[in-house]
């Protein structure tokens, strides 16, 4: 299969520092090596980028476009809407973020571009991106996603900022309850992963929003995986677009090994144990189908020693951050997750994505494994089919176009660790069902686990089973 993507919406950007210039060498496999060989030879003032940004694009070593940057900054530059399709990693942001930056310093004003996400973790790394970008321009930029105090988002909407990044419904709360707050002015709207915000999920909102913002406008939408519901926004919004496709159909990198394993369902986390323990020394993402799953796992990998830690959409937003920004340090090396970390984010050093619980949706496949094997770097995918996965799977394998090996396991070693395995999901069973009880009690109707998002919060539920119901209690504070 050629470059990679299944055109993930990656915050291309984020995942461009140091990828761009490998991306390049990525992003024209399925084109054609010409292509990739002048992708290769543009450099960014070639693009029409003024001297700034080239001057930004160099610090961020970024040494040249990528394919989609090629293709998509000059048609952005001529004042064309875009519809632009790239693999995951292939520098999507930077194609959309220096036309805008180069608009806006011609043209300075606030409330200048809107980009819209699906995802909050998404959102943030825009932001990030444009800031590095427009650090030496002054750019003011400002994240508006739910999960996070509508107070202190009003405060900062009412500075002005340039660029609005934000996810669609949490958007609309501002603009149906902060004074002063529209969005008249806005001159550019991007949607990443488009496919993605033009679902069912949004379509109220998007509805919404897009009749309070001008017609004559610029509109980029951005994504990996097209679909039907984007050409019907097409018609809706855009005004004779361009089609900027750097693949065209879906597809992996070269550089991930992809496998299966079919396994009893009952043997699930002890399969799972074994390949931690067989692949240690790597940076793993675990994907699961529920939030409670992926704390589950989390505290039971823990009690067997192991540096998990639990992502998933039931977490307040600061949690959910501080949990990514330990696995992007690298202070723990397993980080389990729902879907919500499966699009758009940018961290370079993931080795092996285990999909524990198969996707639903056979495309949520190509997201998650694009996680890893990312700008030229090899990776490893490896996926559990239970006797109850196989219709879905198979999907997989079609939308792939491709069968995939069978990871190979020993059974023996894996049953030897039954026992071990066993205690642990005990231990975990006991911690979750502290973890409700507390919530209870205090109360929370929120998400499960609000504040019991990372696992390490326990101390073990043997160690308090043994000192007693007394002081089981006190354990847990000290725990906190």
């Amino acid at each position: 299969m050629s470059s990679e993507s299944e055109y993930e919406s990656e915050p291309g950007g984020s995942s461009d520092n140091g990828e761009n210039e490998e991306n390049s060498n990525q992003s024209g496999e399925s084109s054609g090596e010409k292509d990739d060989d002048k992708a290769q030879n543009s450099t960014w003032e070639d693009l029409g980028l003024i001297d700034t940004l080239c001057e930004a694009c160099k610090e961020l070593k970024w040494k040249a476009p990528t394919k989609i940057q090629k293709e998509a900054i000059p048609v952005a530059l001529q004042g064309k809407d875009i519809i632009g399709l790239a693999e995951t990693g292939s520098g999507k942001t930077g194609a959309f973020a220096l036309p805008i930056l180069q608009a806006l310093l011609e043209n300075p004003q606030r409330y200048f571009a809107l980009i819209l996400t699906p995802t909050r973790e998404l959102a943030f790394q825009i932001s990030e991106q444009f800031e590095a970008l427009g650090s030496s321009i002054g750019v003011k930029c400002c994240v508006i996603v739910g999960g996070m105090d509508m107070v202190a988002q009003a405060l900062q909407l009412a500075k002005k900022p340039h660029i609005l990044i934000g996810t669609p419904g949490r958007l609309l709360d501002h603009l149906e309850n902060t004074k002063g707050f529209n969005l008249k002015a806005i001159k550019y709207l991007v949607m990443d992963e488009a496919d993605r915000i033009l679902n069912m999920d949004f379509e109220v909102e998007m509805d919404k929003i897009l009749k309070v913002i001008p017609r004559e406008r610029r509109t980029f939408l951005f994504s990996a995986t097209m679909t039907k519901k984007v050409k019907k926004l097409q018609r809706a919004s855009l005004q004779e677009p361009v089609k900027v496709e750097v693949s065209n159909k879906f597809q992996t990198v070269e550089q991930l090994q992809q496998y299966y394993i079919f396994i009893p369902v009952k043997y699930k986390d002890v399969y799972l144990v074994h390949i931690l323990n067989e692949l240690s020394g790597n940076s793993f993402m675990i994907f699961c189908s529920t939030c409670n799953n992926t704390v589950k796992t989390a505290l039971m990998l823990r009690s067997l020693g192991l540096a998990a830690i639990p992502l998933h959409g039931q977490m307040s937003q600061n949690k959910r951050l501080a949990a990514l920004n330990k696995f992007k340090s690298k202070s723990r090396s397993i980080l389990i997750s729902t879907d919500v970390a499966s699009r758009g984010l940018d961290i370079p050093h993931v080795d092996v994505v285990l999909n524990f619980d198969i996707p639903t949706h056979s495309k949520d496949y190509i997201h998650r494994v694009g996680r890893t094997a990312r700008a030229g770097r090899s990776g490893k995918a490896i996926t559990f089919v239970t006797q109850y996965d196989v219709e879905l799977y198979q999907r997989i394998e079609h939308l792939l176009g491709k069968q995939l090996p069978l990871y190979k396991c020993e059974e023996d070693e894996v049953l030897a660790l039954q026992e071990r395995v066993g205690e642990a999901q005990r231990t975990a069973k006991l911690e979750l069902k502290d973890i409700e009880d507390k919530k209870g009690f205090k109360g929370k109707k929120r998400g499960l686990n609000d504040d019991f998002d990372d696992s390490e919060n326990f101390t073990g539920a043997r160690k308090r089973i043994k000192t007693g119901k007394g002081s089981k209690s006190k354990n847990w504070k000290k725990s906190k």
